[in-house]
């Protein structure tokens, strides 16, 4: 194998080398090559060393690189989509609620140590057995859908609506690869801003945006007390 020049993380002992410590430090490493080199050009070997673990600890973990990609996918859907079980059954306005998933999901996608959206437009995800991403994202699709559907948008139009709104929130994925230095959350307010008009309502006034936020910062202390 060629030498990548690469100097790995210290290899965990004692307390660091905790099955726990060992599966972040083996995702960790994954996320960074994935994201960087790409699924295909990245070996378990050159995940394993940049973890700093032997080859062995790694499968222990993943027995297989696609069951790495698995776990880094969830963490692209599994947040956004607990977001939006718990919005769905608010009482809020559904722009508000609306406004909040697109914002909150943005700023998932915009803040990650690591641009994980990248890894959804690679083409091994259509190729791969990820059935329970493809369902996770499916059904976070379907909670803007009806958010959408409740915000009042035209039936005959909703399905378009609904695609239109979930690619501009991935779509920070992509403006995060171009430019490091994005401003999140610039970008996550307007991004939000552009799904409520996606939907046919005027956009955010300065009352549903605090709103939005309001209902996170609840949703989320709501969360910490389970």
């Amino acid at each position: 194998m060629r030498n990548t020049g690469r100097v790995g993380r210290p290899r965990a002992n004692g307390v660091a080398a905790s099955r726990h410590d060992a599966r972040e430090a083996v995702l960790d490493a994954a996320a960074e090559l994935f994201t960087t080199a790409g699924y295909t050009a990245t070996t378990t070997r050159a995940i394993a060393e940049l973890a700093g673990l032997r080859q062995a600890s790694l499968y222990y973990h993943f027995p297989a690189k696609e069951d790495l990609l698995a776990a880094l996918l969830a963490e692209t859907v599994d947040p956004s989509l607990a977001v939006a079980r718990e919005l769905l059954g608010e009482l809020a306005p559904a722009e508000v609620r609306l406004w909040a998933l697109s914002y909150s999901d943005i700023r998932l996608l915009g803040t990650a140590r690591h641009n994980l959206g990248v890894l959804c437009l690679l083409p091994e995800v259509k190729a791969l057995n990820l059935t329970g991403f493809r369902a996770a994202r499916a059904e976070l699709k379907d909670c803007y859908r009806a958010l959408i559907a409740e915000a009042g948008a035209e039936p005959a139009s909703l399905d378009i609506c609904t695609s239109l709104a979930f690619g501009l929130v991935e779509s920070v994925a992509s403006a995060r690869r171009d430019n490091p230095r994005l401003d999140v959350e610039a970008h996550a307010r307007h991004g939000a801003d552009a799904v409520l008009r996606l939907a046919g309502l005027p956009g955010a006034s300065g009352s549903v945006r605090a709103a939005g936020l309001a209902l996170l910062e609840a949703a989320a202390l709501e969360c910490s007390r389970v």
